[in-house]
């Protein structure tokens, strides 16, 4: 009996070394497997974005050994559900201060990897064909939300037709901040969507980027373009716990390279480029 008894207590003992040994096999499988990962989706609102990662990232990425997935989305909100689910592993469609109002009011941790360039705010006009020739009480249409509405403020204080308080916080600019007007301009909230159209309604419209791409309109042909701020450009984005990632670090290389640089220039006139890249 004393022999059968040590002889189960010996195959126990096998039995569970043998499991223990399998799930560090797991394990350091599946770690080696996370740290490899050679196929990545990156997602991006259809236009603009989703070509730059077509056509500046994608590509590099591939010549580093990535499998490369461009997944198209067609609104503002589910590229970062995506992204915070793992259905994605990076995004191109937002701003800083988009990503993280978007996180905070959506219990998230996402992280911006790097900014990238970006189609600037315009002051587009069928009536005028130049910011001098800008009359007095001019109507100007402007965005209705505060984000938007600060760039425009802003802009137009750069284009020298508007002076601001230099107490004013620059990010939420509002017409209250507006301490000169010289020309008496009258301003027209409207939904961001609409200020294209606004153009052959008002004197003037100040056109976010995006919208001015989506209508078909050519940033170049802006009477002025936006001085952003970087919080106001895109950011390649990823999920917090990805943030020092090999693929993310392969990401961030790939937007500062030479190769990045010179498809902005010749495809994507007209878009600003961040501070690290003008340094």
């Amino acid at each position: 009996m004393k022999k059968i008894k040590w002889f189960l207590i010996a195959l126990s003992t096998i039995f569970l070394l043998a499991a223990c040994g399998n799930s560090g096999s797991k394990e350091s499988s599946g770690s080696k497997e996370h740290a490899e990962k050679k196929e990545i989706k990156i997602g991006a609102t259809a236009g603009p974005y989703a070509d730059m990662v077509k056509k500046a990232i994608k590509p590099e990425l591939e010549e580093k050994g990535y499998k490369v997935e461009l997944v198209e989305f067609s609104d503002y909100i589910q590229p970062n559900i995506a992204l915070n689910q793992g259905s994605i592993d990076a995004n191109l469609f937002q701003h800083t201060i988009y990503l993280e109002n978007f996180e905070k009011e959506n219990n998230m941790d996402l992280s911006a990897l790097i900014t990238v360039p970006t189609a600037p705010m315009g002051v587009y006009s069928n009536v005028f064909r130049s910011i001098d020739e800008v009359k007095n009480k001019a109507t100007v249409a402007i965005p209705n939300d505060p984000t938007n509405a600060a760039r425009a403020f802003n802009t137009l204080r750069d284009a020298g037709l508007l002076e601001i308080s230099k107490d004013a916080d620059p990010l939420t600019v509002s017409e209250k901040d507006v301490t000169s007007n010289p020309k008496n301009l009258v301003f027209q909230p409207l939904e961001a969507g609409q200020l294209p159209r606004a153009v052959e309604s008002a004197d003037l419209s100040t056109v976010p980027g995006n919208f001015a791409i989506a209508a078909g309109m050519n940033l170049l042909d802006a009477l002025t373009l936006e001085n952003m701020d970087d919080k106001y450009r895109n950011v390649v984005a990823v999920k917090a716990e990805n943030e020092n990632s090999q693929f993310a670090k392969d990401i961030i290389e790939v937007v500062q390279s030479d190769d990045f640089e010179k498809v902005i220039d010749s495809e994507f006139k007209g878009f600003g480029k961040p501070t690290w890249m003008e340094k």
